[in-house]
């Protein structure tokens, strides 16, 4: 089992935005999704799910987009 991780990375707009579409021909077509994210490839598999959260607090928001999954042993 690898090694716990917690990792926030930002991207320009328009790779963010390439990225987003990636994800979601992958979900539409019932694909995995592949990426690498500092220096690490993480495959989502088909099984994952999803969730969208808001936070709001002194002012500031923030949206999640959240994909989650447990790894088979």
């Amino acid at each position: 089992m690898k090694k716990d991780r917690d990792i926030e990375k930002s991207y320009p707009k328009d790779e963010f935005v390439a990225k987003l579409r990636r994800l979601a021909d992958a979900i539409e077509n019932n694909e995995r999704f592949e990426i690498q994210i500092a220096g690490e490839r993480i495959y989502v598999p088909v099984r994952a799910e999803f969730s969208i959260e808001h936070e709001r607090s002194e002012g500031e928001h923030e949206i999640e987009f959240q994909i989650f999954w447990e790894e088979k042993e």
